[in-house]
């Protein structure tokens, strides 16, 4: 019976990924299409709150069919992901009062809720920025920004720093490289923002303490 369910399980798997798969793929096709910026607009505003593929995977094969547009691009994947953040921001801030808070208070966590709430907004700016940079997911930090009302402009601002320094290393690698830099950006790049945001980190902390 075990054996049963782990490989049902297994098999319902199998056919996520592959609907995820077909899904990326239609993705990638847009970049044909003369709807491909307009794509890129909206994949980057649903993705900081509730799509699950990146806008680099459009963003990519849009700047090397035309590196001259690679800095308006990264401009136009900014402005909608920090608008997407908002509203994700929002989604937080009014679904947690709606249901969250009453859920909360039903099983007696409301107090541990507002430590949580005082410690996430202490450090938050390092939580967007590090969401916002890495390969983590940005949409989990926007609305649990809105929950723990993080002040909207600070969350905004530092939502801008890393979301412009995402998309424009990208386009500036992209632009510079061209073709040959693409298996880099798509294995690698993730890993690079990860340990570049660890290290800046770090050098704030350092100047902080010492």
């Amino acid at each position: 019976m075990t054996r049963l369910i782990q490989r049902g399980m297994r098999n319902k798997k199998r056919e996520a990924r592959a609907v995820l798969r077909r899904f990326y793929e239609w993705i990638l096709s847009l970049a044909q299409s003369r709807w491909a910026v307009a794509a890129l607009t909206i994949i980057a505003f649903l993705e900081s709150s509730v799509f699950p593929i990146p806008p680099d995977v459009l963003l990519i094969p849009l700047i090397l069919a035309a590196p001259t547009r690679a800095f308006p691009l990264a401009l136009i994947c900014t402005v909608s992901s920090v608008l997407g953040g908002a509203f994700g921001y929002y989604i937080g801030a009014e679904l947690f009062d709606a249901i969250g808070r009453p859920i909360l208070d039903f099983y007696h966590k409301a107090d541990a809720f507002e430590v949580f709430k005082v410690r996430f907004n202490e450090q938050g700016h390092w939580a967007v920025l590090f969401a916002g940079i890495t390969p983590f997911p940005y949409k989990v930090i926007t609305i649990t920004s809105g929950a723990t009302d993080l002040p909207f402009w600070s969350f905004m601002f530092w939502s801008l720093i890393a979301r412009g320094l995402r998309f424009f290393i990208v386009a500036t690698l992209l632009w510079h490289f061209g073709a040959p830099i693409r298996d880099f950006i798509e294995r690698r790049l993730a890993l690079v923002f990860t340990v570049f945001l660890i290290l800046l980190v770090a050098g704030f902390w350092a100047v902080k303490y010492f």
